[in-house]
């Protein structure tokens, strides 16, 4: 995952439409017709009669995560877990256009993993917004199908989960990479994708993650929020890289909002780091929410 500011965020989250005025000879009387304040994303309520799972105490985790483009060895996992301040790794388990091949990433690796104690934020890499820049992530979403993409995503996710040993309860992370906000038709196609997403998550007994950067998805997300829309992500994965190793939000993300230990934050990344003599280049993350173990 990457954190990339857009090229240019929208100073506001709604725009307001003045009609023109009559021309030079028109009354002092006559004032100009005003439409009503338009929002940016609007409500979009779906179903979601099973809900989330329960999160149990035993399957909260606060503290420092990294995550890496591929699945590490087992050695440098064992390493690491003797010497570095790490108690958490992101893992890329399904999704069409992840960024690495993940040849060790099977149930036996997260089994050992497991053993060692480490805990786990699984990520999917599927369809991107329709207005993103990124060249080597082409496949999009379409906003006329959005939820429905959103609903098979997820079920793609859940196989992946189920792959490699990951059983329900677990969360699992929708990444959508950072995109201009520019064209509020492809936030709301973001933001429906994901309401999806998770219905289709939740339905089949799994928590629902969205990862983002604060200035794009996490600001749709939240504007989502305001406006009433339903099955939101359980958890909030936000990329702000400002080297605050916390979960406190900021810009968009208020404070009254994914409050119940619900929250990651990807404050730094490609860093190389080395612990028992093992190096990856990583990004860091501090947590504060339910993970898969």
């Amino acid at each position: 995952m990457r954190y990339l500011r857009p090229a240019a965020v929208a100073a506001a989250s709604f725009v307001l439409l003045l009609a023109a005025a009559g021309g030079p000879g028109a009354s002092a009387d006559e004032t100009a017709p005003v439409a009503a304040a338009v929002p940016r994303i609007r409500a979009t309520v779906l179903p979601d009669r099973v809900g989330p799972p329960t999160a149990r105490a035993r399957d909260h985790y606060a503290g420092p995560a990294f995550d890496a483009c591929t699945a590490p060895p087992l050695e440098t996992l064992r390493a690491w877990r003797d010497s570095s301040p790490y108690g958490a790794v992101g893992i890329y388990t399904s999704g069409g256009q992840r960024g690495c091949a993940q040849p060790r990433l099977t149930a036996d690796w997260v089994r050992q993993a497991r053993a060692m104690g480490w805990r786990f934020l699984p990520v999917h890499v599927g369809l991107q917004a329709p207005c993103s820049e990124l060249k080597g992530k082409p496949q999009r979403i379409d906003p006329a199908r959005a939820a429905q993409q959103g609903r098979e995503e997820a079920d793609e996710a859940v196989r992946g989960l189920k792959a490699v040993g990951l059983g329900k309860g677990s969360p699992v992370f929708l990444d959508i990479e950072a995109y201009p906000l520019r064209d509020p038709a492809c936030g709301q196609a973001v933001v429906d994708f994901t309401l999806g997403w998770t219905q289709a998550l939740h339905l089949a007994g799994y928590r629902s993650g969205f990862y983002s950067s604060l200035d794009s998805g996490i600001a749709d997300l939240a504007a989502a929020a305001r406006a009433g829309s339903a099955p939101l992500p359980d958890t909030l994965w936000y990329a702000r890289w400002d080297d605050h190793a916390d979960t406190a939000g900021g810009g968009a993300l208020a404070p009254d909002l994914w409050v119940y230990h619900q929250r990651v934050h990807q404050y730094r990344g490609n860093v190389e780091e080395v612990y028992g003599g093992a190096a990856l280049t990583v990004d860091r993350n501090q947590v504060d929410a339910p993970l898969a173990g």
